[in-house]
């Protein structure tokens, strides 16, 4: 079972919900809670197949209101759902978010002070959200309450202020939480809630003066006052985020030269939140995080780790200890570009390697012939397995002179290439592409004659066995597989048809012989036929045969019988013919 927050617009009730009805339930008596809270309890939904979309296994009534939510304001937030994954069992996962929901206070404050505790006491979020059965997102919210003033969140808790404007106020920042809560104190004046506050906190530029981290004295810029004097903005906005950011600029240098081991600048509007960190000293690592709101509040917090790296100093901190030595925690490396830059960087830098690659066709095969060898990224190439369905044929193609040639230039390949022979094999499938690149550095390194003695040798050893494309191959080449083959116990042992047998003797001692043994049974007519290939109990020696079955083309003994082999060279027969 997984978590999440599903916009509604790719939910529906399933057919096979037990309250499913074509008439939309009666929802009075929750409406209100939903309208002021959301939903708190998550709907269990499974996917349907069909575009992303789920269909609601339990709790349609929830669905509904949250519907009538949303026509009312004109748009809802995703809402929290428990998606089944294959093999769940519906009603123990209800049962579990019911028993789990039950755990949970329903007052929201009394969430957030449960939550915060448990924080400090060292749980994750994703901890937290487990142990309730809510999702991720909602443990944020509660903890997001922590950033209001305590006035704001007595408020909140007596129903004063709706969750919408709540919502909105854990994004304001301190100073303007005091401003709305003066206009909110004040009968005479009106303070903004829901969509209004919304744009109240972000829609304007007016900047006040007390924000500047600069000496207001030096900005150039003019600074209007109102009637009395109390209230002070900054005119021109653009020229105070050039003064601000030259302040914040100058106060990271001087808190690096303080000795801190980094000073991070978050970006405007983005949150610090404390329950993703951990306290920690600047001897022990610790770093400043500098947060700055759109209208260009200044935030420090000294002292703060991620929790994943907090927990990593803290182990080699342990570690030291036990060893006697003190030793400095290093500064954890951080990403220089964003993954949107990196994918910029990425598909520009592959459009000017490709178009290069075309023109150079020897460095383009030698770079493909790398990724048949050690596959990666979009390629995979895996050997022929050569799954033998028993010992006795096992043994056979080992036996092989063909099989045994191919091993001695595999092993002549592999020395080319400087590779050790893992599992008797020059290709050996991977997903990393450094493999890639260290065969691609020694193939630059070869004669174009030994690339493709490389390429043939991977190409043979990636033949799948039984394939149109070894008959493909076999009949353009006219191989003569007798060179290479000699009749032995295990091909003799496997025939079991009577008529392919006494075709076979007819090849081998004339079509009279055959005859005059076609009542005999399949061993006295392989002991005819091995007797002639051998030139045993007086028979005439039969050198070079070989059976239709191992020719190119392929012949089959039987009329009416079916052979895979002949079947595969059908299906491209034609293609060869025209060539």
């Amino acid at each position: 079972m997984q978590l999440q927050h599903i916009p509604i617009d790719k939910l529906n009730v399933s057919a096979f919900n037990m309250r499913n009805a074509k008439r939309a339930p009666d929802v009075s008596d929750i409406l209100p809670s939903v309208r002021a809270r959301g939903i708190l309890q998550p709907l269990l939904v499974r996917p349907n197949g069909e575009d992303e979309r789920f269909e609601i296994v339990a709790g349609r009534r929830r669905y509904f209101a949250a519907r009538a939510v949303a026509e009312e304001r004109g748009e809802i937030e995703p809402v929290p759902c428990a998606v089944m994954e294959p093999g769940d069992d519906a009603g123990a996962l209800e049962a579990s978010l019911i028993e789990n929901a039950a755990r949970l206070d329903p007052d929201e404050m009394s969430q957030y002070e449960t939550f915060a505790r448990l924080t400090k006491q060292g749980k994750s979020v994703a901890e937290i959200a487990e142990t309730f059965g809510i999702t991720e997102v909602m443990v944020k919210r509660r903890l997001a309450l922590g950033n209001l003033l305590p006035r704001i969140r007595t408020a909140y808790r007596k129903g004063e202020i709706d969750a919408e404007t709540v919502r909105h106020l854990t994004m304001a920042s301190k100073a303007q939480q005091k401003d709305w809560l003066a206009l909110f104190a004040d009968p005479e004046q009106y303070a903004p809630r829901g969509f209004q506050l919304k744009q109240w906190l972000f829609g304007g530029q007016s900047i006040p003066a007390s924000v500047a981290l600069f000496l207001v004295e030096d900005y150039p810029g003019q600074i209007v006052a109102d009637l009395f004097g109390e209230d002070a903005y900054f005119a021109d906005a653009d020229l105070f985020w050039q003064k601000q950011n030259e302040a914040i600029a100058a106060k990271r240098d001087e808190l690096l030269e303080a000795g801190w081991s980094e000073v991070v600048v978050l970006e405007p509007g983005q949150y610090f939140h404390t329950w993703e960190h951990e306290k920690t000293p600047k001897k022990k690592g610790g770093k400043v995080f500098i947060a700055v709101s759109h209208r260009g509040e200044v935030e420090l917090h000294e002292g703060w780790l991620g929790r994943k790296e907090a927990r990593r100093a803290a182990r080699k901190a342990a570690s030291a200890d036990a060893d006697g030595e003190t030793t400095e925690v290093a500064p954890a490396a951080r990403p220089e570009v964003t993954k949107a830059m990196q994918n910029y960087l990425d598909l520009h830098r592959q459009a000017v390697v490709r178009l290069a690659l075309v023109a150079h066709p020897g460095v383009a095969l030698r770079l493909m012939v790398a990724h048949a060898v050690a596959s990666s990224g979009h390629w995979q190439v895996k050997p022929e397995p050569q799954q033998a369905r028993s010992d006795a044929v096992a043994e056979s193609v080992a036996n092989s002179p063909a099989q045994q040639a191919f091993d001695a230039e595999r092993q002549a390949v592999l020395a080319l290439l400087d590779r050790p022979d893992y599992h008797h094999s020059v290709t050996q499938p991977g997903y990393d592409a450094y493999p890639t690149a260290v065969v691609f550095a020694k193939l630059l390194t070869l004669s174009d004659k030994d690339v493709q003695r490389v390429a043939a040798c991977v190409m043979a050893e990636t033949l799948e066995a039984g394939s149109a494309v070894v008959e493909a191959v076999g009949n353009h080449l006219d191989m003569d597989a007798g060179q290479h083959w000699q009749p032995d116990d295990a091909f003799f042992d496997m025939i079991r048809d009577k008529a392919v047998l006494n075709a076979m003797l007819a090849e081998v001692a004339g079509k009279r012989c055959a005859d005059a043994n076609v009542a005999e049974k399949a061993k006295t007519q392989k002991k005819i036929i091995r007797d002639c290939l051998d030139g045993a109990n007086g028979r005439a020696k039969v050198e070079g045969w070989l059976p239709g079955w191992l020719a190119f083309p392929v012949r089959a003994y039987t009329e009416n019988g079916s052979l895979k082999t002949a079947d595969e060279w059908a299906r491209v027969r034609d293609l060869f013919d025209a060539a």
